[in-house]
C-alpha cells in the first residue's frame, strides 16, 4: 500500500509521489486547506489537502482523529518560517492527491500520551497505549536486545532449544500456576518457574550449549518490577567453570547494550563478594552510582557507658553497629529532616536514629557522651568526619541493621540527588550463602541445585556457593552458578535441606536418576529480560515494557482475565469451585 514509511519522505524526495499510510494523529481546516498529521508507528508527516485537488479535499472533511487513512501525493518544501525542528519531517508536507479513508475511529477514551489518566484505563486500552511513539520505541529497542542476544550466543556456538511450559509442580521459592488435567483426573501440569532442571537435562543429553529466551511464571505478590509472567534469557554450558560462565554473560550483555545505543559498556565488570555487599552496602543488589559505604564500629562501643550499645557490642556475631557518614549532611539535613529519617528506618525495624553533626566547634549529638574520649577520636579517624558532615548509626541485629542503614543510604541517596542516573554500574556480586535459615528452617539462598564451595562448615550458613549475580544501578538483572553434577553433593545437599530420600525422589526423582548417567560439570545463568528493558529504556515501570502486562493484582483488564469457565470444562477436569471468604 505505501511507498514510503512517514520518516522516510524527506527533502531528496521534494516533486516526486510518494504513497504514507497511518492514522490521523490531528486534524486542522485553516481557511479552506485542511492539514491532517499522519502518524505510522515512527513518525508523523504533514499532509495539504486543497480544493484543487476535489475529491481527496471532500474525504479529508470527513476525517477526525485516529481515522486509518491511505495518503497519495506530491512532496514539497514548507513555506519559509513554516518548518517544524521537531520532527525529521518537519521540512517537508505532502500535497494530497488521493485520500482513501482505510477505517473510522469512535472518539478515544483518553488522549493519547495523557500521563494523568489512571493505569488502569490505559491498559484496558493497552492497543491504543501502544500507538504512542515512545512505547514504539520501546519496544523496537526490545527486539534489538533479543536480537543482539541471539547473534552473539549464535557466535558462541549455543543452540536455542525451547523446553516444556506443562511440566512438574517442584518447589523453587515462589508458589507455581498449576493446570488442571483432563485426562489425568486430579491431577496437575505446574508453568515453569523457570527451565532450570529442563536446561540440567540437556547438559547431561550432551547438549554442551543451550539458550532460550524463555516466558517464566511464578504466583508471587506483585511490585512495580514483577509480574505473573515474565521472560529470561537463559543459558546453559558443560565443561566449564564460573570465570566462562561470566565470560559469555558478560560478552551477551556487552552485545545487547552496544546495540542499543551504550558503546561504552565493556567488560569486565566490578566484583564483589555478597560479605562486602552486605556489610558496605546492606544489600545484595548495591546500587554503587554513589559511594557512601557503612563503615563497622561494633568494637569502638565495648567500654561505652550505655547499656543498650554495649550488650550489643558483647556479640559480634549476630549484631552490628554500622556508621553511614555523609558528606555535608550536617549542612543539608535539618532537625525536622533527620526526625524524618528516624521515621523512615523506623518502618524498617530500626528502634531509633542515632547520629553525630561535626560542627566547627566539633563533634555534637547524643552518641558523644557515650563513648569514651579515645574510642571517640577512633570513630572519628574511621569514619573521616569533617566539619558540615554528619553520620548516622545503626544497632542491633546484623540481619535487621544491615537492611534499614542499607535502605537509608539509598534514601539518603535519592534526597540529596547523589545518583548520576545516565551512569551504568554493573556488579557481580559472587560468593553467596549457599543456605539461609528463616524461623529454624534451613532454605536455599538460589536454589537446591547450585554447586557448594565447602560444605565442611561448622555452622550452615557459613557454607558459600559457586553462585554470582550481575547488577546494574541496584536492580538484580540475573544470576547464575554453577550447578551440581555428582549424585553425592546432591544427596548431601537435600539432607541439609532436610529433604529426605522419599521426598527428593518424588519431586527430583527425574533429576537424580539423570545425574546417575554421567553428567557433566555444567553452570549457567539467567536474565531477567523485563528488568533489562526497564533499565535500557530508563522506565520505572516493568509494566511499561511488556506488550500485554497484567495489573498488580494479577489481572488483565484487556481480556478480562483470569474469569469463570464453564461448567461443562470443570466437569471435564473433575473440579469443583468452593469460594473462600478474604
Amino acid at each position: 500500500m505505501r511507498t514510503h514509511y512517514c520518516s522516510e519522505v524527506n527533502e531528496s524526495h521534494i516533486d516526486q509521489e510518494v504513497t504514507v499510510c497511518g492514522w490521523a494523529n490531528s486534524y486542522r481546516d485553516h481557511g479552506g486547506i485542511i492539514f491532517i498529521d499522519l502518524r505510522d508507528n515512527d513518525e508523523v508527516v504533514q499532509l495539504v489537502c486543497d480544493p484543487t485537488y476535489e475529491t481527496p479535499y471532500k474525504e479529508a472533511e470527513k476525517v477526525r482523529d485516529e481515522f486509518v487513512l491511505i495518503a497519495t501525493g506530491k512532496v514539497r518544501a514548507r513555506g519559509e518560517g513554516l518548518e517544524n525542528p521537531k520532527l525529521k519531517t518537519g521540512k517537508i508536507e505532502i500535497v494530497v492527491t488521493d485520500l482513501v479513508i482505510e477505517n473510522r475511529s469512535k472518539p478515544l477514551p483518553y488522549t493519547l500520551g495523557d500521563k494523568s489518566v489512571n493505569e488502569e484505563i490505559r491498559l484496558k486500552y493497552r492497543y491504543l497505549d501502544l500507538r504512542q511513539k515512545e512505547a514504539y520505541n520501546t519496544f523496537k529497542i526490545r527486539s534489538k536486545a533479543a536480537m543482539a542476544a541471539r547473534k552473539v550466543l549464535d557466535a558462541n556456538n549455543f543452540l536455542e532449544v525451547e523446553t516444556p511450559i506443562l511440566t512438574k509442580s517442584t518447589p523453587e521459592g515462589a508458589r507455581d500456576y498449576l493446570v488442571p488435567s483432563r485426562v489425568h483426573n486430579g491431577e496437575f501440569y505446574a508453568l515453569p518457574q523457570s527451565p532450570q532442571l529442563f536446561k540440567q537435562l540437556l547438559m547431561v543429553g550432551g547438549f554442551d550449549r543451550y539458550f532460550q529466551i524463555a516466558k517464566c511464571f511464578r504466583d508471587e505478590d506483585l511490585r512495580a518490577d514483577r509480574q505473573p509472567e515474565f521472560t529470561q534469557i537463559d543459558v546453559e554450558l558443560s565443561f566449564c567453570d564460573q570465570e566462562q560462565v561470566i565470560k559469555v554473560a558478560e560478552d551477551m550483555i556487552q552485545g545487547i547494550f552496544n546495540e542499543c545505543g551504550y558503546p561504552e559498556v565493556k567488560p569486565p565488570f566490578t566484583r564483589m563478594s555478597h560479605y562486602e555487599a552486605m556489610e558496605k552496602y546492606g544489600s545484595d543488589k548495591p546500587d554503587l552510582r554513589f559511594a557512601m559505604p557503612m563503615v563497622e564500629v561494633i568494637d569502638l562501643f565495648e567500654d561505652s557507658n550505655n547499656d543498650i550499645f554495649k550488650n550489643i557490642a558483647k556479640d559480634k556475631a549476630h549484631n552490628r553497629i554500622k556508621a553511614l557518614k555523609v558528606d555535608g549532611g550536617d549542612n543539608h539535613f535539618s532537625r525536622k529532616d533527620l526526625k524524618e529519617l528516624e521515621n523512615y528506618v523506623r518502618k524498617f525495624g530500626a528502634k531509633g536514629l542515632a547520629y553525630i553533626q561535626m560542627k566547627a566547634e566539633g563533634p555534637k549529638g547524643p552518641l558523644v557522651k557515650f563513648l569514651s574520649e579515645e574510642s571517640l577520636a577512633t570513630l572519628l579517624e574511621r569514619v573521616e568526619l569533617k566539619e558540615g558532615d554528619v553520620v548516622f548509626f545503626g544497632a542491633g541485629h546484623k540481619k535487621e541493621v544491615l537492611d534499614y542503614m542499607g535502605r537509608l543510604r539509598l534514601e539518603i541517596g535519592r534526597q540529596m540527588d547523589l545518583i548520576d542516573k545516565d551512569a551504568l554500574n554493573f556488579l557481580w556480586v559472587v560468593d553467596f550463602p549457599m543456605f539461609e535459615v528463616e524461623e529454624g528452617k534451613v532454605k536455599a539462598l538460589h536454589h537446591p541445585f547450585t554447586m557448594p564451595k565447602d560444605t565442611n562448615k561448622e555452622h550452615i550458613e557459613d557454607i558459600e556457593s559457586v553462585a554470582f549475580d550481575i547488577v546494574l544501578n541496584g536492580v538484580e538483572l540475573g544470576g547464575g552458578s554453577m550447578r551440581i553434577h555428582k549424585p553425592d553433593v546432591q544427596e548431601e545437599v537435600f539432607n541439609l535441606l532436610g529433604i529426605g530420600e522419599e521426598e527428593a525422589q518424588e519431586k527430583f526423582g527425574f533429576l537424580l536418576e539423570a545425574l546417575n548417567f554421567g553428567a557433566p560439570p555444567h553452570g549457567g545463568f539467567a536474565l531477567g529480560f523485563d528488568r533489562l528493558i526497564m533499565l535500557l529504556t530508563k522506565r520505572d515501570n516493568i509494566r511499561d515494557v511488556i506488550a500485554f502486562p497484567k495489573t498488580q493484582r494479577a489481572s488483565c483488564v484487556l481480556t478480562e482475565a483470569p474469569s469463570p469457565v464453564d461448567k461443562e470444562q470443570l466437569k471435564e477436569l473433575a473440579l469443583r469451585i468452593r469460594k473462600i471468604e478474604q
